[in-house]
């Protein structure tokens, strides 16, 4: 399955979710939900998987927690806040560079519309 195939499984289950729960809640809750949706549609998921940073070579103590693993292919980042800062973005460019993962979906719960809160960002695809 390509990181296209997952992504359009992903945004299904956005969805599903968004239109059950609307916006509001923590971002823990659309986590297990999108978990639990994501694997009703038989995909692998991992949870809130470490991120090692490298810095010269020293792996450093001070790692990072991605939210959503798919299929070891594609990062989801949730976030349920008033509006996406420029830092969402670049947090997510930056996990899928530490992870050397080629495609993250950003998504904010907390909104009018969720159509226009996916944001998607490829690495080297």
């Amino acid at each position: 399955m390509t990181e296209n195939d997952i992504s359009f499984l992903i945004r299904k289950c956005i969805f599903k979710v968004y239109n059950s729960l609307g916006p509001g809640l923590l971002e823990s809750v659309y986590e297990a939900a999108m978990l639990y949706e994501l694997q009703k549609e038989g995909l692998k998921t991992k949870q809130q998987m470490p991120i090692p940073v490298v810095y010269e070579g020293i792996y450093l103590d001070k790692g990072f927690r991605l939210d959503i693993l798919v299929e070891d292919k594609v990062i989801i980042e949730i976030k349920s806040v008033d509006f996406i800062n420029g830092v969402h973005h670049k947090q997510l460019i930056t996990y899928l560079k530490l992870a050397d993962i080629k495609l993250g979906l950003l998504v904010n719960f907390n909104a009018d519309n969720i159509n226009d809160s996916i944001f998607r960002k490829v690495n080297k695809l």
